[in-house]
């Protein structure tokens, strides 16, 4: 006992009262006697105590948190049982900053045990188990803390998680933890403990919200700039695990991929509704820079077309990373000849007021793209019906195309508004749309609440090139990896099925009236190259996904949760594709830095018409 502490203990009792919403009680209230916190954890996700009474459960603070929506403190029993499947950390919650508590603290605890699921319910996320409406005593101060058990390669099982119980519509939570075998029970088997991961990578960069990834498997589908990319459903890349902060928001780093947490990162293992388990650090290690630096696409030849996608994350007049953008199109893009564009917002971004405008937004872009060298582009776009697309609330995004005019001519036909579908003819026995710009097939309630392609006609070099600019239906609801539901429900893709049939529909359109028809689709599909959504679009040969050019590590435009992925894609129709002259990049500038201006990685096609 130290003699800082002799004043506390006086058998201190402190008491709170926390909200019940979004905890789940298990059975009815009932009393038990004192129990261990490995008791109270058991061998599967919930607690054999969820709903009842618990009095002085011992354990040593491993950790005080005492701001968000989660106050309150972490106990690990001094004591562990030999069972590996059962934790001997839990987290105390006491709903506001916890007082009279410290880290090194021997307490004991009375309360509530309760299963509270982040996000809600509805969410599918785990549970995490947790003593609610505590009373605690201060037994003694300035004890040593629990050594932080390991996470690493060696601990961490290949495989990802169980099968859920198909009687349970596919949930983990009754199922006894076999945390040897998958990775989701071995992290749930030190749910509340103090552990530590050793010089780990980097996988995904610092958000504003305190928040990071990093690999304890170096070697896990690792690509060439650091990251850990996700090529399948069934890699779901088991070493990576958050890294939030007990700390102060200042003192936590500012990482980008590939970057390393070298030495000891440790804290406290808690589940939460935005990343599943994630090490709340009280010791975070030093970073070392992994001098990741921004790509550069090359510059295409006389004779190559350049097309560029480029989602521009709710560009509005008001924000202040146009020169930022326009820098990415002119040097680190070469300035494409054509450059679609997603997220473009109205004239007053988010004020919802009825404008749909966009012509400051994309004017603004122009003027800066012209200031960082680049050539003045010309656009075409169509306004939507206010509030009817999606996205921010009242920001109205669109798709918008810029072309380069001394490289490319814009075929304008019959302008179509937010209503009118464009369709294909034949003009001069080539297909043709009847309205340039127009959209496809906007009436289809595959684009409720959802952005409608924008479909426009080029020339280059005397040759027709159809383009289609599309930004399907977010991931928004959809179960994640970490979720209590085995293999999770992707709820999302229902509506991104339909966009891709309505898109892959009109492409054969185009193809059934001109076989060698150059069409490009392209923009954020919000789906994987190996996607159902892309088999779709893909269907019948109609389309093909460049990306798939690459290698499968190159393969990426968006880092999240750890995992470098496909949302971005450019799909091109068979003349471009066997014309044996395609050249494809993903150019990161975006997806891999904490100093992001957009959370996509540009696409750049090039190819000879």
């Amino acid at each position: 006992m130290a003699s800082k502490s002799s004043a506390r203990l006086a058998a201190l009792t402190v008491a709170a009262v926390c909200s019940a919403a979004s905890t789940v009680v298990l059975t009815s209230p009932a009393h038990a006697d004192s129990v261990r916190v490995h008791d109270i954890q058991g061998s599967t996700r919930l607690s054999p105590y969820a709903g009842k009474q618990v009095t002085d459960v011992a354990g040593i603070v491993t950790g005080v948190r005492g701001y968000g929506n989660s106050r309150g403190f972490w106990i690990q029993d001094q004591k562990p049982d030999a069972d590996p499947a059962t934790s001997e950390g839990v987290f105390v919650f006491t709903g506001s900053t916890p007082k009279g508590v410290a880290v090194g603290d021997a307490v004991t605890v009375s309360g509530t045990v309760s299963e509270y699921v982040p996000g809600g319910t509805s969410s599918g996320n785990q549970s995490l188990t947790e003593i609610t409406r505590p009373t605690f005593t201060v037994v003694s101060s300035g004890n040593a803390v629990p050594a932080a058990t390991t996470v690493s390669a060696r601990t961490v099982p290949r495989a990802y998680a169980p099968e859920g119980d198909e009687a349970g519509n596919g949930s983990v939570n009754g199922l006894p933890l076999r945390p040897a075998r998958y990775a989701l029970d071995h992290y749930e088997s030190l749910e509340g403990m103090n552990v530590r991961v050793a010089d780990a990578r980097v996988v995904g960069a610092s958000d504003p919200y305190t928040e990071l990834w990093v690999t304890v498997k170096p070697w896990e589908n690792a690509n060439r700039r650091g990251g850990t990319v996700y090529g399948s459903y069934d890699s779901q890349n088991t070493g990576r695990l958050q890294i939030q902060s007990l700390g102060k928001p200042a003192d936590f780093p500012d990482a980008n991929v590939g970057d390393t947490l070298a030495g000891t990162t440790a804290g406290p293992l808690d589940y939460n509704q935005y990343g599943g388990y994630t090490l709340v650090a009280s010791e975070i290690g030093v970073l070392e820079s992994g001098d990741l630096e921004r790509e550069s696409t090359r510059r295409q030849s006389s004779r190559e077309l350049a097309v560029a996608t480029y989602n521009v994350e709710n560009l509005d007049p008001s924000d202040g990373t146009f020169a930022a953008h326009a820098e990415a199109i002119v040097h680190n893009l070469a300035s494409p000849d054509i450059v679609s564009l997603e997220e473009i917002q109205d004239n007053n971004g988010a004020t919802d007021d009825g404008t749909v405008a966009a012509d400051a937004t994309v004017g603004k872009l122009i003027d800066a793209i012209v200031a960082a060298g680049g050539p003045r582009y010309h656009w075409r776009g169509i306004d939507p019906v206010d509030g009817e697309d999606g996205g921010q609330p009242g920001g109205n995004i669109r798709q918008a195309f810029l072309f380069n005019p001394e490289r490319v001519s814009f075929t304008d036909r019959g302008s179509g508004d937010a209503a009118t579908a464009t369709g294909v003819t034949k003009v001069r026995g080539k297909a043709a749309l009847t309205h340039s710009p127009g959209r496809v097939d906007p009436a289809n309630t595959a684009w409720e609440d959802s952005r409608k392609p924008l479909a426009g006609e080029f020339v280059f070099r005397g040759r027709t090139v159809l383009v289609i600019a599309n930004h399907f239906n977010s991931k928004g609801g959809d179960q994640s990896l970490s979720a209590q539901y085995q293999p999770p429900s992707r709820g999302s893709e229902t509506q991104r099925h339909l966009q891709a049939k309505a898109v892959n529909t009109f492409v054969k359109d185009v193809l059934s009236t001109q076989k060698n028809a150059d069409v490009i689709a392209l923009g954020d599909i919000n789906d994987f190259e190996f996607s159902r959504t892309t088999r779709i679009l893909e269907d019948d040969g109609a389309l093909w996904s460049a990306v798939k050019s690459l290698p499968r590590s190159e393969r990426y435009s968006y880092v999240y949760q750890g995992n470098s992925q496909v949302l971005d894609q450019i799909l091109v129709s068979p003349s471009i594709r066997w014309g044996g002259r395609l050249s494809y990049d993903s150019v990161h500038v975006n997806a891999e830095f904490h100093d992001q201006i957009s959370d996509h990685d540009p696409q750049v096609l090039r190819f000879r018409p």
